[in-house]
């Protein structure tokens, strides 16, 4: 697998399970404030890297034909 798609895989389960430990065992204010602060933005964070990680048919041939070297 892709270095890219295997650490956006294990940051989404390490920050679902953060949430959802937030959400149903309410702890303490600060440790609530704390999985917000940094847990939500490597959730969001996962799923965009992996959205990005998996391209479509017709990117599939260009990026093996033109990889992507930045603008």
């Amino acid at each position: 697998m892709n270095k890219l798609k295997v650490l956006s895989i294990i940051m989404l389960i390490i920050s679902t399970i953060a949430i959802l430990y937030g959400l149903i065992f309410t702890p303490e204010d600060w440790i609530v404030i704390t999985i917000a602060i940094i847990f939500i933005p490597f959730f969001i964070l996962s799923l965009g890297l992996l959205s990005m990680a998996k391209p479509t048919k017709d990117e599939k041939e260009e990026r093996i034909q033109e990889p992507f070297i930045g603008y």
